[in-house]
């Protein structure tokens, strides 16, 4: 009797195979857990670009026009009759710092000096990141800036930046995305405000040399991008930087993309031959390119006061592409593979499309 009651324990062969089920189990449900994980972090970012396009609408309700593109110190070329946004001159405040107030960050806005230039401002104002600026995706990037040329304060970043023009962002009063320096009218936006884009995401590199998602300043790959895509020109050359001249007049009313540079333009997660172009990339190059966010650093033009190419552009962790609000507050996914000519033409406010 005494052996009918023995207990029966499992043997290593069975331990072994429960072992191996719970391990399958794990393997499969993996990847299920991390698709859900990142479909709730994509939709944080959606909502949050949402609120982003809601304030800058906000704003324009507020003062009659649209956020500036920055405080900077603007330069006039006489020769081609055209100015130009300098994206490092004057007092550099970036156009989300205008729009503070509408995304519930008054607090913060009231911490800023505007008569000393953003590199004079508290800790407090420009050195943390904003939730709401903030895509979960990119939650193991650095959130922090300092310059390796001069001895500045950190800067604080995020993952949204403004569309400023479908050319290059120091030529966006001549080719005018939705933000440009002054701000415009909402009756500027020719092509209607839900076939504009407004903004999209940027990703940001694990370096605190990278000034890529820096908020509070109007820097080209900071909060602003560019499509470079080159402006076809009325006199027949099909290249806005060949040998006809792409100032060849602020006469240009509508902008016409150029077949030129297809394969060139800043598409979503561009990999070249273009890249994100600022001062400080050559401190991060090599990691840029590891990282899949090639940069290229800024070389001086042959026309004054410009840098040749200043573009980059939107970038995200999502798979197959980014995500992006037009100018109305609705937001949708760009593809990696989105048409050039359509995305140009999305950024341009004015080419009939």
């Amino acid at each position: 009797m005494a052996a009918l009651n023995r207990c029966k324990a499992f043997t290593l062969v069975e331990l072994l195979v429960v072992i191996g089920i719970i391990g399958v189990l794990v393997a499969l449900l993996l990847p299920a857990v991390q698709a859900a994980r990142e479909a709730a972090r994509r939709s944080q970012c959606i909502n949050n670009l949402k609120q982003v396009a809601l304030a800058a609408l906000s704003f324009e309700e507020r003062s009659g026009v649209l956020p500036s593109a920055g405080d900077v110190a603007l330069q006039r070329d006489k020769k081609r009759n055209v100015t130009i946004f300098n994206h490092t001159g004057g007092k550099q405040f970036g156009w989300l710092v205008f729009i503070l107030p509408e995304l519930e960050e008054q607090s913060r806005f009231d911490l800023f000096n505007f008569k000393a230039n953003v590199f004079n401002q508290p800790p407090a104002a420009i050195g943390t990141s904003i939730a709401t600026l903030s895509c979960p995706s990119e939650s193991g990037a650095t959130t922090i800036f300092r310059s390796v040329e001069f001895s500045r304060p950190a800067f604080g970043k995020g993952n949204y930046a403004g569309y400023a023009s479908p050319f290059h962002t120091d030529l966006q009063l001549l080719y005018r995305g939705a933000l440009i320096a002054g701000g415009q009218r909402v009756s500027a936006i020719e092509d209607g405000m839900s076939n504009t884009l407004l903004a999209s995401e940027v990703r940001t590199l694990d370096d605190e040399r990278d000034i890529r998602g820096v908020w509070s300043t109007p820097w080209n790959a900071a909060s602003l991008l560019a499509f470079d895509m080159h402006p076809q020109l009325a006199s027949g050359n099909p290249d806005g930087t060949g040998v006809g001249d792409p100032f060849q007049a602020e006469t240009h009313a509508v902008y016409v993309a150029s077949p030129e540079s297809v394969g060139e333009a800043q598409t979503p997660n561009n990999q070249g031959p273009n890249g994100d172009v600022f001062s400080g990339c050559s401190a991060v190059h090599a990691a840029s390119a590891a990282a899949g966010m090639p940069c290229i650093q800024p070389t001086a033009s042959t026309f004054v006061g410009l840098y040749a190419h200043l573009s980059a552009a939107p970038r995200s962790n999502h798979p197959g592409g980014v995500n992006a609000a037009y100018l109305d507050g609705h937001v949708a996914f760009l593809p990696n593979e989105i048409d050039e000519f359509s995305m140009a033409y999305a950024v341009s406010v004015n080419d009939g499309w």
